[in-house]
């Protein structure tokens, strides 16, 4: 590969680094050609982007970002294939998922999600239990709407007639 080419190529795997937050490494030699189409679809179809690439480009274009990936440098052997999203566990379902057709592949080297990092094949039910930004937001809204919800179903109910009765008693007094 020429100098130019492989410039464009880092160029183009940092442009994809620097357009999602999670970044996860795996290992997908062993799959078949309708079997990485099928992957390449389910991950298409969940928004994921995947790239293979070569590990010493990909060092490369680590380097060259503002995140700091220097912990997954070490996972950089065999091949790797990137999978790149903005939902944190979207890519850990995904290979969860497309293991449920009994396949042993993708494998997870490691991931970077929002600025923490997770190596190794174990790691895969933690990052699949991770909620996601907007899940986070919809349980921290929920958390905050249940007290008013409380007090103004009590109002509406039988309390809320007593409290008024009570009231009107203490006005007119």
């Amino acid at each position: 590969m020429k100098k130019e080419d492989k410039t464009l190529v880092i160029e183009k795997i940092g442009n994809a680094l620097s357009e999602y937050s999670c970044v996860y490494l795996t290992q997908t030699s062993g799959l078949n050609a309708e079997k990485t189409s099928a992957l390449r679809r389910a991950c298409f179809k969940d928004d994921i982007k995947m790239l293979c690439v070569k590990n010493t480009l990909l060092k490369i274009a680590f380097e060259n970002s503002p995140n700091d990936y220097s912990e997954l440098y070490g996972l950089l052997h065999g091949e790797t294939t990137l999978l790149l999203s903005n939902v944190g566990n979207a890519p850990a379902k995904l290979i969860k998922k497309f293991r449920q057709k009994k396949e042993t592949l993708p494998l997870l080297k490691g991931a970077f999600v929002e600025e923490s990092v997770y190596i190794g094949e174990d790691q895969l039910d933690t990052l699949s239990n991770i909620k996601s930004k907007n899940e986070l937001i919809g349980d921290l809204i929920g958390l905050l709407q249940s007290p008013a919800k409380n007090v103004v179903s009590a109002l509406q109910g039988s309390a809320g007639h007593k409290i008024h009765g009570v009231l009107e008693t203490l006005s007119n007094k």
